[in-house]
């Protein structure tokens, strides 16, 4: 059986990766990438957590953040097309308004 505190440092070093992913990287695309390691990383503790407790709680926000990390990632995404269809760029630096 593999202890408790392995997962959680899972977890952590995949959250602290897409923080530094975002951190560091301009690109809209690999941003969007970054902010899901990061709510992976979220859902590897919740789910470690709630199976520790013997408690279903953390595996349904879990589920609930899966939903909620979809609807972002589509709509994050139309947002990105839009924008490259008036700028071909997808570098943050380069694209400092939205006009409509």
């Amino acid at each position: 059986m593999i202890p408790l505190h392995w997962y959680l440092w899972l977890g952590s070093v995949v959250f602290c990766i897409g923080m530094a992913g975002f951190l560091m990287r301009r690109n809209i695309i690999i941003m969007f990438l970054s902010i899901e390691l990061m709510l992976n990383g979220v859902n590897i503790n919740l789910v470690a957590l709630s199976h520790y407790m013997q408690d279903l709680r953390g595996q349904v926000l879990t589920l609930m953040v899966i939903a909620v990390a979809a609807a972002e990632a589509a709509v994050g995404l139309a947002i990105v097309i839009a924008l490259f269809r008036n700028r071909p760029t997808v570098h943050v630096d380069e694209i400092t308004e939205m006009k409509g």
